[in-house]
């Protein structure tokens, strides 16, 4: 073989072992976000079966009890995020908002968001619960769910798609359901510990708001790929109840 093409193959060798290493550094992110995430599905799981989601107890000492087993049981000393526990007419309030701490009552609807940190490895699980059989509660909540789901198979669907677009959807998403989408965002980046942030704090590039007009599947600084939250909070203001779900893009 000709020296030129010695040189084309170690080139082609070489950029095959760059994909492989691409690909496997992809797959290992991918897999340690999974499991971040299944980890904070199995703490979720634990207070249920603790029976923990009772009436009477004050948001904030179900969250304080949240934090506790996660400390205990699995280890987790950092959360990345606010540690959210809202009941009935909470359930409307944004992320951002500071509700006054309410108690959980009989009936009432309630959900969970929370951000612990698995062996460096972000996880930001939200879920609804609802205490007794209200056909609306019931609905909402399964609704939310449902929706997350169909704004997941959409969103693997897309060759190209910004932050705004992304917005719109999952607020068109809320009122094909029926409801107001609740919240300023719809999702954002997840990924070690401290997640990647924008040179420009005031920068959205990395959230699904809908002054986001970059394309959100476009790799970040490093040349990898970026990693999703899509978070849906549907609200019934006639009602004066809300849900909320969140978890990883994953294609299913």
């Amino acid at each position: 073989m000709s020296p030129v093409g010695d040189v084309a193959k170690k080139r082609s060798l070489q950029k095959t072992e760059t994909f492989k290493i691409f690909k496997t550094i992809m797959n290992e992110t991918a897999q340690n976000l999974f499991l971040s995430e299944q980890k904070a599905k199995e703490l979720f799981k634990a207070i249920e079966d603790r029976g923990l989601i009772t009436p009477g107890k004050m948001e904030s000492q179900l969250s304080d009890e949240i934090v506790q087993i996660a400390k205990e049981d699995f280890g987790v000393e950092n959360h990345w995020g606010k540690k959210i526990v809202r009941t009935g007419i909470n359930t409307l309030q944004q992320y951002i908002a500071d509700p006054q701490d309410l108690m959980i009552q009989n009936g009432d609807i309630l959900f969970f968001d929370f951000h612990p940190v698995f062996d460096g490895w972000e996880a930001d699980l939200g879920r609804t619960y609802v205490l007794g059989n209200d056909p609306l509660k019931q609905k909402i909540k399964k609704d939310t769910e449902a929706a997350w789901h169909e704004g997941n198979a959409w969103y693997f669907k897309q060759p190209k798609l910004t932050g705004a677009e992304f917005f719109k959807y999952a607020t068109e998403l809320a009122q094909s359901y029926g409801y107001e989408f609740g919240n300023a965002i719809a999702g954002h980046i997840i990924g070690s510990f401290p997640h990647e942030q924008p040179d420009d704090p005031n920068d959205l590039c990395l959230d699904v708001h809908p002054d986001n007009h970059t394309d959100i599947l476009q790799l970040d600084k490093k040349g990898n790929k970026r990693h999703w939250m899509l978070e849906l909070h549907f609200v019934d203001r006639k009602n004066n109840i809300g849900a909320f779900f969140e978890q990883l893009l994953s294609e299913e």
